[in-house]
């Protein structure tokens, strides 16, 4: 059945990739645009039957577009949504999901687009009420479900402990009897197994410090 849609994404050659494909397969592309304000505003004016978006997009090159299709979403009850990206934006993503029910709503990798087959089937699927969910998206969004600190071992927690206590790394060593090489190890694996971002040393202490706390 012949679609009424909106694409929104930034990139040029992508979103005219994206209008060819969902022509060819007899959908009516009504809008097509490469920020989130302009996204709200033509759903606003032409109502589509579902509207496909990416996650980074103009004005601020975030995750505009998801927060975008989260708010038509609460505004459109029912507004069937497929967002696309080339990351999983956890949070917002959670926030769509569960958003209507978790009904008429989809979140793919764009990697998925080259399969357009399974991409057609999918945008079907969702204009039909149902849910489609890159299983890459899954995983991740399980593991936020979870307890991040599940992830650490015995001695990373109690380093992890010390950190929110605000020792530095000479006195993590000088209170686990071990050597300043191995607490660089234990904190770089505490980073990394609490998906916190790269960045300044003294931000990812604070933040692996309010994970703690927040556990």
């Amino acid at each position: 059945m012949p679609l009424r849609l909106i694409v929104a994404e930034d990139a040029v050659l992508l979103r005219e990739g994206l209008i060819g494909l969902l022509q060819r397969v007899g959908h009516e592309v009504v809008a097509a645009v490469g920020d989130a304000d302009a996204l709200v505003a033509a759903v606003r004016a032409d109502r589509p039957d579902l509207i496909v978006t990416d996650v980074r997009m103009p004005p601020t090159m975030s995750d505009d577009g998801l927060k975008a299709a989260v708010r038509l979403r609460e505004e459109f009850p029912g507004l069937p949504v497929l967002v696309l990206s080339q990351y999983v934006e956890r949070s917002y993503a959670l926030g769509l999901l569960d958003s209507g029910g978790g009904a008429a709503v989809g979140y793919l990798l764009k990697e998925r687009v080259a399969a357009v087959a399974d991409f057609t089937a999918a945008i079907d699927r969702i204009a039909a009420g149902g849910t489609v969910v890159d299983p890459e998206v899954i995983q991740q969004l399980v593991r936020l479900r979870q307890d991040p600190l599940e992830r650490l071992s015995p001695r990373e927690r109690e380093v992890l402990a010390l950190i929110a206590q605000g020792r530095t790394n000479a006195g993590l060593a000088a209170e686990l009897y071990i050597s300043e090489a191995a607490v660089n190890k234990h904190v770089g694996n505490i980073f990394a197994k609490l998906d916190l971002p790269v960045g300044a040393e003294g931000n990812r202490r604070v933040l692996a410090a309010l994970a703690y706390l927040r556990a």
